[in-house]
């Protein structure tokens, strides 16, 4: 079976008709979910308070979706127009932006908490066109997306490397560019289970605490310091909650700020209600 970097290019690839049945297949979108929630978990952030994060590859926004129930704000960028028209429809909180990542991440310097990628990064390795040189433009990426975050901030990728030549090509260039880190395979032993992720490291954090690579899950023990991702799974399917809820005031005043920065109308004022929980009416 052909990998589809190997078809067409992503913006051609991900036409209308294969955007639609792409995000229509529920299958691939709770393969999206459990790796997206397995990434963010990667991030190690705080479980109080939300995040600004950048969803690279966010497609119609299957990942978004899942940033959005963990109460975090984020910006999603995708090469494909069909793909990002999907996003739009569904009236994703997060902003979307038409952008090819191997010519860079645009953003200022320390924009972001973190960012995740969910089977993005493998495409940035095919030589599509006679100007798209793989490593300059992962140089490129790479480089453009550690100005971008926080010092001390993760980075996640989930890929699908085509063989170990790419996994190397793909770190060595990420290491030049200023990241630490390195691979971690989740149920290495499982060909079908096995997932790789990519976790950099922008620097160290401002306490000076040094960061550590978390270890892949598999059949016996799951990862130390990482909550289990098929716990969440579960607690998902069935309505729980996993994380402490963070929609409180000041994440309500926070995303009524950005909807008048982005002239949506008619954005109630703020009062001293805003927020507050009524009272149940017999």
């Amino acid at each position: 079976m052909s990998r589809p970097e190997h078809i067409a290019p992503p913006e051609l690839f991900y036409g209308e008709t294969e955007a639609k049945k792409y995000t229509g297949n529920s299958r691939i979108a709770a393969i999206q979910a459990e790796m997206t929630m397995r990434a963010v978990e990667l991030l190690n952030l705080s479980d109080e308070g939300s995040y600004y994060l950048l969803d690279i590859g966010c497609g119609s926004g299957l990942s978004g979706e899942v940033l959005e129930e963990d109460g975090h704000i984020w910006v999603g960028m995708d090469i494909a127009p069909a793909m990002l028209e999907i996003a739009a429809d569904k009236d994703v909180e997060g902003d979307l932006f038409l952008q090819d990542i191997g010519q860079g991440v645009g953003f200022r310097p320390g924009t972001f908490d973190g960012a995740i990628s969910i089977s993005v990064i493998q495409w940035l390795c095919n030589a599509d066109k006679t100007e798209n040189r793989p490593r300059y433009r992962l140089q490129r990426f790479f480089s453009t997306l550690f100005m971008s975050l926080q010092r001390g901030a993760r980075a996640v990728f989930q890929f699908y490397p085509e063989n170990d030549t790419q996994v190397e090509m793909i770190m060595g260039i990420a290491m030049k560019c200023g990241f630490t880190g390195g691979l971690v395979v989740d149920y290495p032993n499982s060909k079908k289970a096995r997932k790789f992720y990519l976790c950099l490291f922008a620097g160290q954090a401002a306490t000076g605490q040094k960061q550590e690579l978390p270890q892949g899950l598999d059949n016996e023990e799951t990862a130390s310091g990482v909550a289990n991702t098929e716990t969440r799974i579960h607690n998902r399917t069935r309505g729980k909650k996993s994380r402490k809820p963070v929609k409180d005031t000041s994440w309500i005043l926070r995303k009524k700020e950005l909807a008048r920065k982005r002239g949506v109308k008619d954005v109630p004022l703020d009062s001293k209600y805003t927020g507050r929980k009524r009272k149940p009416r017999f």
